[in-house]
């Protein structure tokens, strides 16, 4: 938690949804730490659901392209497949992160990995899918349409 309180990130992504989710909003970012990364992610405007049992979890990953453009089908297709540099099966790609739970549309959450470094990142994109990871289909967990994005850039 100190590295998050007493320093600023050294990159960031702003999440913007898409034409069908345009409420969806938030930032994502990256803090370098012990030979990893902390990612802090807050997002409102998420899709909900209804009662105790029905609110989303989306999946939530880093891309390899690094523009939030494409067409009326895909408007994120040129964020391209997963982050995955080493050529690793799903879930174990550089870009795999935990997903996001949407409660009530906000989502918060921090994490540490050392799948990834600040530097490697940087010019890559972060989506939201409208599914949840399954952590085995092939290649991307079966995490449905990307709903949002976000352009990873440098902060200092």
């Amino acid at each position: 938690m100190r590295t998050i309180s007493e320093s600023r990130p050294a990159a960031t992504a702003v999440l913007r949804g898409d034409d069908k989710h345009p409420d969806i909003h938030g930032t994502v970012a990256f803090y370098p730490a012990d030979n990893g990364t902390i990612v802090v992610a807050e997002v409102r405007g998420l899709p909900g659901g209804t009662g105790p049992c029905g609110y989303p979890v989306l999946g939530f990953h880093i891309h390899s392209g690094g523009r939030c453009s494409g067409n009326a089908s895909d408007p994120f297709v040129d964020t391209g497949p997963h982050y995955d540099p080493h050529d690793c099966p799903h879930p174990f790609h550089a870009g795999d992160m935990p997903p996001l739970f949407s409660n009530n549309g906000f989502a918060w959450m921090a994490f540490y990995t050392e799948r990834i470094a600040v530097d490697e990142i940087i010019g890559r994109a972060v989506i939201i899918h409208d599914s949840q990871d399954d952590f085995t289909t092939q290649p991307s967990g079966n995490s449905g349409k990307k709903i949002a994005c976000g352009e990873i850039v440098r902060r200092f």
